[in-house]
C-alpha cells in the first residue's frame, strides 16, 4: 500500500498555562459568567479575550493580575486542538508509513516564532503552517487541579488573532489529496468553520476519510445560549463526517438537546456515521452505525487508576490541559494504522481505548504537548496504558 496522507486543518496556537488557580477564590469568582455566553469565565469552557474585557470592564492584563498575581505563566506550550492532536497522532505513528501535515495560521511575531521553535523539537511538518499578518493566536489557560474533588479543570481565555483570517483558500491540492482529512476545533477558525459543510463535501468527493473534533464554540454561544451551535449546515454535515469527536457540552450544544438519551438519539437519527463523546472523568460514549466501523454502542471507562496514582504520588500530577486533544489524536492514529493494515470494518473501541490512554497520559504533564526524549517513547507508554485499560475491562485491543 502507498504511503498514507493525513492532513489536519484548524486551531493551532500558543498556550500560557497557569497552574494552581483556585476557582473558588473571590478573585476568580467575580469574573464568572452569569448567563452562558455573556463573556464571563466558565470552568471547562472558553471565552474570547475581548468578550471577557467587555464583560468585566477591565483589560485582560488587569483581570489576569487579579486572578494570578504578578507571577508569570508556569509554561508556554504548543496548543490548539488541531495542532496538539496532530502532534500526538504523529508521535503515535512514529513507526508507520504515513505523512502527517498541519494546516493553520500564526503571525510573524514573537509568539509565532516561539511556537515555531517549539515545533522544531516535535515531529511536525511546518510546510503548510501559514504566516499571516496580525497576532499569533494564543490562549491563557487557568488550571485548578483541585476542582471537583481533585479531578481538575481548566478555563480558557482565547485571543483569536490571525486565525480569524484563515479560510479554505489555504487548503491546497496536497490537503485535498489526503487519505484522511481532519477538521479540528474550527470554531476557533471562524471562516473555516462557516465553510465546514462544503469542505466536508469536497473531502468526500475526493474519497477521503473525514474526522471532525470540536471545541467550545464561544461565538455561537454568545449569539444564543439556547439555539444549537451549527457545524456548517449541521444536518448536511453529519452524514459527511466519518467520525465525530466531541465532549459532552459540545455534543449537547450542537444537538440542541438536554438529556443524554436525546443527545445520542439526535446524532443517530440524523446520519452520524460514528461518534465519540468524552465526559471528563466519566465513561466515553461510543457509537457506530456500522458503515465504516463495526456497529457498536457502548460506554468506555477512563483509566481510573490515574487518580489513585496521583493520590500516592502528587509530584507526578500535571493538569488536564490537552486531554481531549490527545484523545482525538490517538483515535486518529489508530484509524490510520487500521486503514494501513487493511482492517475492515474498523474498530471504534480499539481506537477509543488508545485515545483514552493518551488522554490519561496527558494528565502527567502541564499543557497538552509532550516533548519526547526519543522517538517512540510516548507511543510505548501510551500503548502500555491502553493494554492495561483493555485488560481491566476485558476489551479486545489486539
Amino acid at each position: 500500500m502507498n504511503k498514507l496522507k493525513l492532513s489536519i486543518a484548524g486551531s493551532g496556537l500558543g498556550d500560557f498555562v497557569y497552574q494552581n488557580v483556585d476557582f473558588s477564590a473571590a478573585t476568580f469568582q467575580k469574573y464568572l459568567s452569569v448567563v452562558s455566553g455573556d463573556g464571563g469565565l466558565e470552568p471547562g469552557k472558553l471565552v474570547f479575550t475581548q468578550e471577557l474585557e467587555k464583560y468585566s470592564g477591565k483589560s485582560f492584563k488587569e483581570i489576569l493580575k487579579d486572578i494570578v498575581g504578578d507571577r508569570s505563566s508556569d509554561t508556554f506550550n504548543v496548543g490548539g486542538p488541531a495542532l496538539v492532536s496532530m502532534i500526538n497522532a504523529s508521535q503515535l505513528l512514529h513507526d508507520a508509513d504515513v505523512e502527517v501535515s498541519f494546516y493553520g495560521a500564526r503571525g510573524n511575531d514573537d509568539k509565532g516564532k516561539a511556537i515555531t521553535n517549539l515545533l522544531h523539537k516535535l515531529p511536525v511538518d511546518l510546510t503548510h503552517y501559514s504566516v499571516l499578518d496580525g497576532e499569533t493566536p494564543f490562549t491563557d489557560v487557568l488550571s485548578d487541579p483541585h476542582y471537583e474533588g481533585g479531578k481538575g479543570e481548566r478555563t480558557f481565555v482565547n485571543n483569536i488573532g490571525c486565525a480569524g483570517q484563515f479560510d479554505s483558500s489555504y487548503l491546497d491540492e496536497h490537503f485535498w489529496s489526503s487519505d484522511i482529512i481532519v477538521f479540528g476545533a474550527t470554531a476557533l477558525v471562524p471562516r473555516l468553520h462557516q465553510e465546514l459543510t462544503s469542505l466536508l463535501s469536497k473531502a468526500k468527493r475526493r474519497a477521503a476519510f473525514t474526522v471532525v473534533h470540536t471545541v467550545f464554540d464561544f461565538l455561537n454561544e454568545k449569539r444564543s445560549s439556547k439555539e444549537a451551535w451549527p457545524l456548517g449546515e449541521t444536518l448536511e454535515s453529519l452524514p459527511l463526517i466519518d467520525l465525530l469527536i466531541m465532549d459532552y457540552v459540545e455534543a449537547q450544544r450542537i444537538s440542541g438537546q438536554n438529556n443524554f438519551a436525546d443527545i445520542c438519539r439526535y446524532y443517530k437519527q440524523n446520519g452520524c456515521n460514528a461518534l465519540c463523546i468524552t465526559n471528563g472523568a466519566k465513561p466515553t460514549y461510543l457509537y457506530s452505525s456500522g458503515k465504516l466501523f463495526e456497529a457498536v454502542e457502548m460506554p468506555l471507562p477512563i483509566c481510573d487508576w490515574i487518580s489513585e496514582d496521583f493520590a500516592e504520588h502528587p509530584e507526578k500530577k500535571g493538569d488536564t490541559t490537552g486531554c481531549g486533544d490527545n484523545f482525538a489524536g490517538a483515535v486518529i492514529a489508530s484509524i490510520v494504522k487500521q486503514l494501513a493494515n487493511g482492517t475492515r470494518p474498523l474498530s471504534l473501541p480499539k481506537a477509543a481505548i488508545l485515545g483514552t490512554a493518551a488522554g490519561g497520559f496527558a494528565c502527567y504533564s502541564i499543557g497538552g504537548t509532550y516533548y519526547e526524549k526519543q522517538r517512540g517513547e510516548k507511543a510505548a507508554k501510551i500503548l502500555e496504558m491502553a493494554q492495561r485499560l483493555a485488560a481491566q475491562h476485558q476489551l479486545d485491543f489486539q
